[in-house]
């Protein structure tokens, strides 16, 4: 089987193909991650033979992070446009290897524009706050492997309007749709706006997604977690639009604060009703 049929590469391009139809990927905007699972890693060292692309040798990436250490990850590339992943996924994407002491990396397909995403220390980042979050509470199929940001419109909108707080921003989007508690109970990270590529952000996100499945850059986007690449989608997907349901009603309403939203004694209810614990002081 060639890579390019492997089905997390064929989920990856859904992904994009998705994304850009929705107009979150703007020219070469956004980057995408994915950790390989045990078997899958196999399959792809047993497609190339282990060895890594001729005259690639191993990268520094400015991290120890021995969480990832001999993991495999798919990621987006430096300066690819998500509307040729179908076309062409060996230049969008490429798989990539962590050295032992988890702090280099090699290429071991794609990557044909050079070099992952600049994002890629952050990306690297969340796969291990969200593995570190998740040690004991998931099982290993349960896992968080998907790393995604895009530049949704009524998120970065959005923070323009309310502070970088992630109280502020999980009660307003909370309150705007009934089961929005229900997709991010945890609530909303929210980052005040950082230079973007750099090792700031990249630690600064990694602490909020630790404790978050999710993570607005002020006026830049917003990154996803998940599982699978339906559930970091979805998350995403579901920001997205609550955020731009909460735009539309404080629109409506002259600027400002809608005045009939779902109350907390309404969230407290669905959240008994479906099992779901809200985060702890995000209630009133």
């Amino acid at each position: 089987m060639q890579l390019r049929q492997m089905d997390f590469i064929r989920e990856m391009v859904r992904l994009c193909e998705d994304a850009w139809s929705l107009g979150w990927h703007e020219r070469n905007a956004g980057n995408l991650s994915y950790r390989l699972t045990a078997e899958e890693s196999r399959c792809v060292l047993d497609a190339i033979g282990g060895h890594a692309r001729a005259g690639d040798d191993w990268a520094d990436t400015g991290l120890v992070l021995p969480q990832l250490a001999g993991s495999l990850i798919c990621v987006s590339g430096a300066g690819a446009c998500f509307r040729n992943a179908g076309h062409c996924p060996e230049r969008v994407f490429g798989i990539v290897q962590i050295s032992p002491e988890g702090s280099s990396y090699r290429i071991l397909w794609g990557l044909e524009g050079g070099r992952p995403t600049s994002e890629f220390p952050t990306h690297l980042l969340a796969h291990a706050a969200r593995m570190d979050a998740e040690r004991e509470s998931c099982a290993e199929g349960c896992q968080s492997r998907v790393v995604y940001h895009a530049h949704c419109p009524n998120a970065i909108t959005l923070s323009n309007i309310l502070p970088p707080d992630s109280r502020v921003w999980t009660r307003a989007l909370w309150q705007a749709m009934t089961e929005a508690v229900l997709f991010f109970p945890e609530g909303v990270g929210v980052l005040p706006w950082m230079v973007p590529g750099g090792c700031d952000i990249a630690r600064a996100s990694e602490r909020v997604l630790g404790d978050f499945r999710s993570c607005i850059w002020t006026q830049h986007g917003l990154f996803a977690t998940g599982c699978s690449f339906d559930d970091a989608f979805g998350l995403a997907h579901m920001i997205e639009k609550t955020a731009g349901i909460y735009l539309a009603g404080r629109a409506a309403c002259g600027g400002a604060e809608p005045p009939y939203g779902v109350s907390d004694a309404q969230l407290r209810l669905i959240c008994e009703e479906s099992g779901v614990l809200p985060r702890e002081g995000f209630l009133d």
